[in-house]
């Protein structure tokens, strides 16, 4: 079991660099073809390449689910870190015609292809060119998704340019703009959005080893949302410039730009709206009744287990919350419980804390899933939720690897196996022995 666990870690720590280098490839022969080629249209190209590096720099922020230690994915968990710059690259990529003329090497006699994908080296250059130049301030400021984000974009522009312009400079689909051009425009705009889905699932997969189809779902959900106005706006550009020219850039892309400040906004709300909780957690430290820590150790855990366990964004964030308020039903007692250890305690005093914590949940206004979490978290395993049952094992494990010293991890889940049989779900122990093998992860002790 072991075995396989570190051939199967192994195959998933070199997807990255494999992304990467096929990134860099694409990079490489297209700026070398585009400049033995030359620019052409260079006005288009400037137009294009600034909106898309205006797009870079705006970044909306740190879009994840505001979970602790969650790492964004490449195209950050919101689907895309950077929509105005994603909608002016694809544009650029399926563009055919600028106010009637031709945009990029579509010139060239339609019996050589060869123009065409001239044409498309020339898209991925400029979109790697305005990428780069938008991304200087964020590698300055200790950004650390860059590599990614910058593989996604290449290797998905050049998909598009690739599969469009030699179409469209073959006149397959005609050039006046018909049913059939923006049926291709949104044949090609799906299959793109997929292969950057499956593509930051994977970059995902290989940097934090957390299993691929739940990352591949997340992303094909956020498709539904930041996803399709990208896609759309996108197309809708391509189709503008095309009958009226490069004035319809600033007109098409305004509404993405307020959709991207906007996602700002919704950023820095999520980051305050985890702080209030985090900091009502931190209330049975203050008081003296859970050691310092315990809260934020306990929730870091419990969200590794939820993505081993193959839960949704939504599902772990509710998860997060539980974890981090998960105590906070022992401020109603006279006397503090020794090190905050419940586990200890009878059943039915389990559960009143739990009932109590539950119930101080709901007057904060947090999601209701939270509070149910929180009010289960002491119920036999069977009638738990899976977060509940998350919460308790993970709980449980903390203390008993807190209070064990020396060796204190591995006894720990040793005795949790023991007790799966009417405790904890042997599921959830499992995945935490899995998630502790992975990461090498023995909680710090407090104090």
């Amino acid at each position: 079991m072991t075995a396989l666990r570190q051939v199967r870690l192994v195959r998933s720590c070199r997807i990255a660099p494999l992304v990467h280098a096929c990134a860099a490839l694409v990079a490489v022969v297209s700026v070398t073809v585009t400049l033995w080629a030359g620019l052409d249209a260079p006005g288009v190209a400037l137009a294009f390449g600034a909106l898309t590096a205006v797009g870079e720099l705006v970044l909306p922020g740190p879009l994840g689910s505001g979970r602790a230690g969650a790492a964004p994915g490449p195209c950050a968990h919101v689907r895309e870190t950077a929509p105005l710059g994603a909608a002016g690259a694809l544009s650029y990529a399926l563009l055919g015609r600028d106010a009637g003329r031709p945009a990029v090497f579509q010139a060239v006699d339609s019996a050589h292809t060869a123009g065409t994908f001239v044409a498309a080296a020339q898209v991925v250059t400029v979109v790697l060119v305005a990428s780069l130049l938008g991304s200087v301030p964020h590698v300055w400021r200790g950004r650390t998704a860059t590599a990614d984000h910058l593989a996604c974009r290449v290797l998905t522009v050049g998909f598009a340019a690739v599969c469009f312009q030699p179409l469209y400079g073959n006149g397959l689909f005609g050039t006046s703009g018909g049913p059939a051009y923006a049926l291709l425009l949104v044949a090609l705009l799906v299959l793109t959005a997929l292969c950057d889905a499956v593509l930051s699932a994977a970059l995902a997969h290989s940097r934090t080893g957390w299993p691929f189809g739940p990352l591949l779902r997340d992303e094909l959900r956020g498709l539904l949302g930041i996803g399709s106005a990208v896609c759309a706006t996108g197309a809708v550009m391509a189709l503008a410039v095309a009958a009226v020219g490069l004035w319809a850039l600033p007109l098409f892309c305004l509404p993405l730009l307020l959709t991207q400040l906007a996602l700002r906004r919704y950023a820095a709300v999520r980051a305050t709206y985890r702080q209030t909780i985090a900091s009502l957690a931190r209330a049975t430290e203050i008081a003296g009744y859970t050691p310092a820590g315990h809260a934020r150790r306990v929730a870091a855990l419990s969200e590794a287990v939820g993505r081993d366990l193959g839960l949704s964004g939504p599902e772990l964030t509710v998860l997060e919350y539980a974890a981090l308020m998960h105590d906070i039903g022992q401020l109603s007692l006279v006397d503090p419980i020794p090190s905050g250890a419940t586990g200890a305690l009878p059943a039915a005093e389990q559960r009143r804390i739990a009932l109590l914590g539950g119930a101080v949940v709901r007057q904060t206004g947090v999601d209701a899933a939270v509070a149910v979490v929180v009010e289960r978290q002491a119920d036999p395993y069977r009638e738990q939720p899976v977060a509940a049952r998350i919460v308790r094992a993970v709980n449980a494990y903390e203390e008993k690897a807190r209070d064990a010293g020396a060796g204190g991890p591995l006894r720990a889940l040793e005795e949790l196996r023991l007790g799966t049989a009417g405790e904890y779900a042997p599921e959830v122990v499992e995945a935490l022995a899995r998630v502790l093998y992975r990461d090498r992860l023995t909680l710090p002790m407090a104090g």
